[in-house]
This record gives C-alpha cells, sequence and structure tokens, in this order.
C-alpha cells in the first residue's frame, strides 16, 4: 500500500498545541522494550533536533516578519515533539548506556540507508562512514564493562554485534578530506535526499551529545573517550552533510525536512512493536502532515514551485531497523583499509592523512587504544559480543 503525505491534511496546526499533561509521557522499561523501540526513539529525536535547528537557522535570515511567524509556530509544535520522544527515553539509563544505544543506531541505521541508496557515490559514503560508527560501538562497549561493569550485549541484545571496525585511530583525518561531493538536486533520487538528511541528522545529534555529556564523566579515560570520538562525530558531520546539495532554496529546503518526518514517523509506525509508542508515532505523522502542508504552501507563494517538483509522489519503503550482521562483515572484509583524499577514497595513507595523524596523537596512544588495553589488562581481554556467521 502506498502512502503519498502530500495529499493528506494532517491535524490543523491550531489543533496540535498539547498541555503538561499530554507531554509528560512515561519512558520505555529499559530492561524490557526492544532494543529498536529505543533506536527508533533516538533516531526520530534526530530528525526533530534538526528540523528544528533548521528552522531556526532560516529565520535568522528571513527578512519576511509574516513568514517569521508561520516558522515560529510550526517550530514551537516541533519542539513539543522533540521532548515527548527523547523523553521517551529511560531515566535509569547512565548517559554511557544512551551512548551505546546512540552507536547501535549509527551502525543499523547507517547500514540499512547504504543497502537501499540507489547513487553508488552516496552508498559509497554511507559504508566508509558506518565502519567507523561499528568501532565506535566497541570502543564505548568496553569502558562500558570497564566503569559500569555491565555488558553492552544486554543493550544491543543479540541484534548488532559488538566487535572492532575501522580503528578509531584511523578516523582522524584532515578537514579537507572529510568534505564529499554532493548529490544534483535536479537530477537525484528522492529517496537519495531523504538519505542524506536522515543521516545527517543522526549523526549531528550524536555529535551533540558528545559534546555536552563527556566532561559529566569523572573517569579520565571516559572524558578522554568522549573527546577522541567527540571530534570525529564532528567529521562525520562535515561528511554527510556535504553530500546535500548546496543549491536547494531554504522553501526547498524546508519542505524536504518537513517530508523527511512524515517518512520517518510513517516507517516506524509501521514497523513499531509497542503499541503505546507506535500510537505516539501516528499522532506525530498526523501532525507532520500538517507541516508538510504548510511548508508546501510557502514555497508556492515565495518559490513559484509546486512540490511534487522536488519530493517523491509517495513515501518509500519504510525505513527499517534491522540486524545487519553479515552486510557489514562484507563491508569489514572489503573496505576497513580505507581513508579519504580529497572528494574521494585511497587504501593508501597518504602525506596529509599522515601529517593529521603525527600531529593530533602526538607521540602518544589515542584514548581509543587505551581504552581496549585497559579493559584487557583488567579482565584478560578485550570485549566483544560477537555472533556465529550464518
Amino acid at each position: 500500500m502506498t502512502f503519498n503525505p502530500l495529499e493528506h491534511k494532517g491535524i490543523p496546526l491550531d489543533k496540535q498545541l498539547r498541555n503538561w499533561r499530554e507531554l509528560d509521557v512515561a519512558p520505555v522499561d529499559p530492561d524490557d522494550a526492544d532494543p529498536y523501540t529505543r533506536c527508533r526513539i533516538i533516531a526520530l529525536n534526530g530528525i526533530e533536533i534538526e528540523s528544528i535547528m533548521f528552522s531556526h537557522h532560516f529565520a535568522r535570515v528571513c527578512p519576511d516578519m509574516e513568514v517569521k511567524r508561520q516558522l515560529a509556530e510550526v517550530r514551537y509544535i516541533e519542539a513539543q515533539q522533540q521532548k515527548v520522544v527523547n523523553w521517551l527515553l529511560p531515566g535509569a539509563a547512565s548517559p554511557l548506556e544512551t551512548t551505546i544505544a546512540y552507536e547501535q543506531v549509527a551502525v543499523d541505521l547507517t547500514a540499512w540507508v547504504a543497502r537501499m541508496e540507489p547513487d553508488p557515490q552516496l552508498r559509497q559514503a554511507y559504508e566508509f562512514g558506518v565502519l567507523e560508527d561499528f568501532d565506535h560501538l566497541y570502543r564505548y562497549a568496553n569502558l562500558y564493562e570497564m566503569i559500569q561493569h555491565r555488558k553492552a550485549e544486554k543493550i544491543v541484545d543479540g541484534l548488532t554485534e559488538v566487535i572492532p571496525g575501522r580503528p578509531t585511530r584511523y578516523h582522524h583525518r584532515h578537514p579537507h578530506d572529510n568534505v564529499r561531493e554532493p548529490y544534483e538536486k535536479t537530477t537525484a533520487d528522492p529517496l537519495s535526499k531523504l538519505h542524506a538528511l536522515t543521516i545527517m541528522a543522526a549523526e549531528q545529534q550524536t555529535m551533540n551529545f558528545y559534546m555536552n555529556v563527556g566532561p559529566q564523566y569523572m573517569e579520565p579515560i571516559a572524558r578522554q573517550l568522549y573527546q577522541e570520538i567527540g571530534l570525529i562525530e564532528e567529521e562525520h558531520v562535515t561528511h554527510y552533510e556535504s553530500l546535500v546539495d548546496p543549491g536547494e532554496t531554504w522553501w526547498e529546503r524546508l519542505v524536504n525536512h518537513e517530508y523527511a518526518e512524515c517518512y520517518l514517523y510513517y516507517s516506524f509506525m509501521e514497523t513499531e512493536s509497542d503499541p503505546r509508542v507506535k500510537a505516539i508515532w501516528e499522532l506525530h505523522l498526523n501532525m507532520e502532515l500538517a507541516h508538510l502542508q504548510a511548508a508546501c504552501d510557502l514555497m508556492r507563494a515565495n518559490d513559484g514551485r509546486e512540490p511534487e517538483e522536488v519530493v517523491a509522489p509517495e513515501l518509500p519503503v519504510p525505513v527499517t531497523f534491522e540486524p545487519n550482521k553479515e552486510y557489514l562483515r562484507e563491508l569489514l572484509d572489503t573496505q576497513i583499509d580505507l581513508t579519504t583524499l580529497g572528494a574521494g577514497y585511497v587504501r593508501d595513507a597518504h602525506e596529509r592523512f599522515e601529517r593529521m595523524q603525527e600531529t593530533v596523537m602526538g607521540g602518544e596512544q589515542p584514548p581509543s587504544d587505551v581504552v581496549v588495553d585497559m579493559h584487557t589488562e583488567k579482565f584478560g581481554s578485550d570485549y566483544r559480543h560477537e555472533l556465529e556467521r550464518s
């Protein structure tokens, strides 16, 4: 069954404001919830934050007071949605447990997008990035057992393996080599636009989370590891945001943002296993449909174009959180030794990469190596959650 969000009006905007009682949602159970329910929460939080910040940036360059008022009205509702979504996360979870969940999102969401991406150049960008998030999950899992005496397999629940990816020490590249070539807005598959916006939003919220939570730890190795991986998340945001065509108008971007939110809420409504959470996704989808209509009206009035010129006439196959073990193993076998040079990918360390490595390392082991060594010294081996290959 197809679904065209452009054909649905949704809940009228003036009926969307909620009171405190309606916003005060109960969190999911950290012990019994489906790990992919938590992943869907995190992914939707990322797309809501991206939509809110995009609207703020748009308002800062928009001289039209009426447009600014319309952006502000929708943005406030988006902010309420973001509070409901993010407040579904269990307060009992430690920041490190949430971190491991963030990395599970990065691994399985990016792997799924890479598998579905029709553009080979964009697919390569996702395949490159996912092997780095895969390694981050491994490093944080070693830290988790060392300082909280718990195993990450309880969080990922056998759905995602915890094994080394491309070693984190090799993720530190010269900033020039993190900028990719963008898709071309007039020829790109609409699915490619949705993919780029979704992964950019997910990585951006991870970057913001690490920037803020990292210094809250007292253990030196925890502070150091968050600092190192936090810098790599900045690289990842640069990597993914550069995939978006900078020639898109502000109105076009506004429509793409609202359409992407409809896509994710629809996808997760279709695949959600928790009935209570599914009802929230359905409610928010019906809100987002009205936000999309408002964005389309603004584009018609200010850009002189119809939304059908920039977005798909129907939603693509729903985004699905599912295991990607064999796919990731294949990428490990074939792409673990890649790095970047300019907008491309190479297998050999080049002069600019080596200079960056020497400067950043400063002659010492990076925290991502130290944490594994410390775990091995304490427990006799590193931590892995490795499943049998089919």
